[in-house]
């Protein structure tokens, strides 16, 4: 009977050691260790590239959340919209949006609802939205953005040549 006090006691006492042991350290959670990743996939990157490329006096900005895209009275709206993020937004001089560009991620695939959904949360708002599924051809990408860029109110749009798909004219001399 002895024995059994003696083990209850000491049980107990190991119990009691590990609840206080716990309570010490479970106050301070250790954080996971903080590492660089990389600003864009490979995706990005060539897609990023080739806007530059395409419109140099343009300024264009990669990871755009939506909540700095739109506003809204009402949270209940707004948490429809708050942690999603457009890929690239291209702003005029006078920092206007003029087209929304999204991407399909080939690594990570939403539903096919989801894409939409997102898309027209933004053209709700007004804002014209290209979306890709892979990566678009140089000349592909300057057709679309040429349809959202007005070159009769962007005059530095007038002096890009290679917005124009048509072969330039030689000179005969």
């Amino acid at each position: 009977m002895m024995w059994y006090i003696l083990l209850g006691v000491l049980v107990l006492a190991i119990i009691l050691m590990v609840i206080i042991k716990g309570l010490t350290t479970g106050s301070k959670t250790q954080d996971s260790m903080l590492k660089q990743r990389a600003v864009f996939t490979a995706q990005q990157q060539l897609i990023f590239a080739r806007l530059k490329e395409i419109l140099p006096n343009y300024s264009i900005l990669a990871h755009v959340s939506y909540d700095a895209l739109l506003t809204t009275k009402f949270l209940h709206t707004r948490a429809k919209y708050r942690n999603m993020v457009a890929d690239f937004v291209i702003l005029d001089e006078h920092y206007q949006v003029l087209v929304v560009i999204t991407l399909e991620n080939m690594l990570f695939t939403k539903k096919g609802r989801d894409v939409i959904y997102e898309e027209e949360i933004l053209k709700s708002a007004g804002y014209p939205v290209i979306h890709y599924k892979g990566i678009p051809e140089s000349t592909k990408l300057r057709l679309e953005l040429k349809k959202y860029i007005n070159e009769e109110t962007q005059p530095t749009l007038k002096s890009l040549k290679f917005l124009s798909c048509e072969p330039e004219a030689k000179m005969i001399s």
